[in-house]
């Protein structure tokens, strides 16, 4: 069983508010766009399923981790194990960031495994790889596969131009998140911006929002209590992207 001193949350902001922000000036165009880094994740988990990453565009420097282990790409375990991928792919991209992430579940000899891929895009080469894989309940505490069938339509949902946020703002939005789990009391007592309807999904588990069954209270994510977190200790967060 894996077992952690604090929770690290790897943030992933989506710059996709529901009214009109100020835009900055256009920023130069990225040298790989979305559909690029979408297509280097679509190589990167078919390599691991073929277990050969002879083909991919890797930097001569790439920097590989495996569950927060650094290691050669060849000793990574997964690179071994993955025989097929599933349904379920929820990608996250960020032109401006060279950024391609995405969750996923790939099956290991038959059995499923909730896959979580970070890369670094520069001058079209991968520079850095980041997998973190949980593989059941002991590892992930959550681990409801059936809930994962299907990316989400509300995560999938492409605003229109005027309803975007800046991504300064999206991503002081998403902050609120990391800092109301530091609070351990609730999101309301840190502000988070949170809708009436807004939801929690957590390793394919509704945790928080209307349909929420897991614990009283659960309906509304704002004053859903925290304390738990008062057990659980300090939460470390890493921005890697902001998906606009």
């Amino acid at each position: 069983m894996k077992t952690l001193s604090s929770l690290c949350l790897i943030l992933l902001a989506c710059a996709s508010a529901v009214q009109a922000a100020s835009k900055p000036a256009p920023a130069p165009a990225p040298s790989c766009d979305r559909e690029c880094l979408r297509g280097m994740i679509t190589a990167y988990l078919y390599s691991l399923v073929k277990h050969d990453t002879s083909k991919l565009p890797l930097s001569d420097k790439v920097r590989v981790t495996e569950d927060a282990v650094e290691k050669p790409l060849e000793k990574v375990g997964l690179v071994k194990t993955v025989t097929r991928l599933r349904g379920y792919r929820q990608d996250f991209l960020d032109e401006r960031g060279s950024m391609a992430a995405t969750s996923a579940i790939v099956e290991e000899s038959g059995a499923p495994t909730l896959l979580v891929v970070h890369l670094k895009v520069v001058d079209q080469k991968i520079t850095e790889i980041e997998m973190v894989a949980t593989h059941s309940r002991s590892e992930g505490l959550i681990f409801n596969i059936d809930g994962l069938s299907a990316p989400s339509e509300g995560m999938n949902y492409a605003p229109r131009p005027e309803q975007l946020a800046s991504r300064e703002d999206a991503l002081k939005a998403a902050l609120h998140y990391p800092e109301g789990l530091n609070a351990a009391k609730t999101f309301a007592d840190v502000n988070a911006p949170f809708t009436p309807n807004a939801y929690r999904y957590e390793n394919g588990q509704i945790m928080a929002g209307p349909d929420c069954k897991f614990a009283p209270g659960c309906q509304n994510i704002s004053t859903q209590s925290l304390a738990i977190f008062n057990r659980l200790g300090k939460v470390t967060t890493r921005v890697v992207g902001v998906d606009e």
